[in-house]
């Protein structure tokens, strides 16, 4: 191809050629969706396509959208482009976008992590000729350790709180983090009690097939046996008079961010998860290195840092300007702190 098969247009990343949209951030006919995180699935699309592990999420979230389902791997022509949808590991029906144009492979990798979990189909590298690419956490200082010893860590100080009688309050992401989480919960410790928004959420992951440990709302809890619970909470609760039901808690904040001890004070937790649903650094070398491109264009992160890197090993690098931002995002608003939580 002489021009560029995906661009940068007002309304979104735009696949040229194919007429359609990636991701958009404003209204379009057409919009292909990487996975349902706010910033990246938006509404007022006329049609939507998807991954079909993802599109229950997306409806959950956007209402009832015209939504086309594809499962992973199948490919559909459209103008003349040949579209798939291919594992992101980022959260349940994450998908990255293979399209293919007159024997040219351009793929959006959307958010990623290369780490497998069971809440979600893991990773999976395609070989493209030009890569796009997050870098949310794309700075040598982040390098995420296995998250079973995370999983185990939370554990341990659930378990001390219980035998203090101290309600566990954890806050992270309430779409595909807080699901990662319970995962990895010792369910012997204690009852695992859920905010609404994430337990709605929790339901739509049991629907489409992924196994949680069983949760409860805090109003079907004994006042008991709150002092033995870990409480999932979106990050706007923390502060909220929702979390003041508690009485004597201790709260922890589970994100990559958690490994700056800045971001750690500034959230004013007692303690600091690092897990993180975002490739870290050696992660998004890992992952651009198996597509094979010798030209990669970085979106939303630390943009300069890994172009120029990326440079120095002899490839074609740029930065894509767009409006994606962190998932955190979509939870500093107030979240669902209504009865039913």
């Amino acid at each position: 191809m002489s021009a560029d098969m995906v661009i940068v247009r007002r309304e979104g990343l735009y696949c040229v050629p194919g007429q359609f949209y990636i991701d958009p951030w404003r209204p379009v006919e057409r919009a292909v969706i990487t996975h349902a995180h706010g910033d990246h699935a938006r509404g007022g699309h006329q049609h939507y396509l998807a991954a079909a592990a993802g599109v229950h999420v997306l409806k959950s979230r956007l209402g009832p959208v015209n939504i086309t389902g594809l499962a992973y791997g199948e490919r559909v022509l459209h103008n003349g482009v040949t579209v798939s949808l291919h594992p992101a590991g980022h959260v349940l029906g994450s998908a990255q976008v293979r399209m293919e144009y007159r024997g040219e492979v351009w793929v959006a990798s959307g958010d990623y992590k290369v780490e497998a979990d069971s809440t979600c189909a893991p990773f999976e590298p395609v070989r493209c000729d030009t890569f796009i690419t997050e870098s949310t956490f794309g700075l040598p200082i982040y390098r995420w350790r296995p998250q079973q010893e995370i999983y185990d860590e939370i554990n341990a100080w659930w378990a001390a709180n219980a035998a203090q009688e101290r309600t566990s309050v954890l806050l992270g992401y309430s779409f595909g983090k807080a699901q990662r989480i319970l995962s990895g919960l010792d369910r012997g410790i204690g009852p695992i009690v859920c905010h609404g928004a994430v337990q709605g959420l929790n339901q739509v992951y049991r629907d489409s097939g992924v196994w949680l440990p069983p949760t409860v709302m805090v109003g079907e809890v004994a006042k008991s046996e709150l002092s033995r619970s870990l409480v999932l909470a979106p990050p706007s609760a923390g502060g909220s008079p929702w979390i003041k039901r508690f009485g004597d808690f201790s709260d922890g904040f589970a994100s990559g961010w958690m490994q700056l001890r800045g971001a750690r004070r500034r959230r004013g937790v007692d303690r600091g998860f690092v897990l993180s649903d975002h490739a870290d650094w050696p992660g998004l070398l890992q992952a651009i290195a198996a597509t094979g491109a010798q030209r990669v264009i970085v979106t939303h992160g630390s943009i300069a840092v890994l172009v120029r890197w990326l440079r120095q090993q002899g490839l074609q690098a740029s930065g894509f300007d767009t409006e994606y931002g962190d998932d955190e995002a979509e939870d500093a608003a107030p979240a669902a702190e209504d009865g039913h939580a």
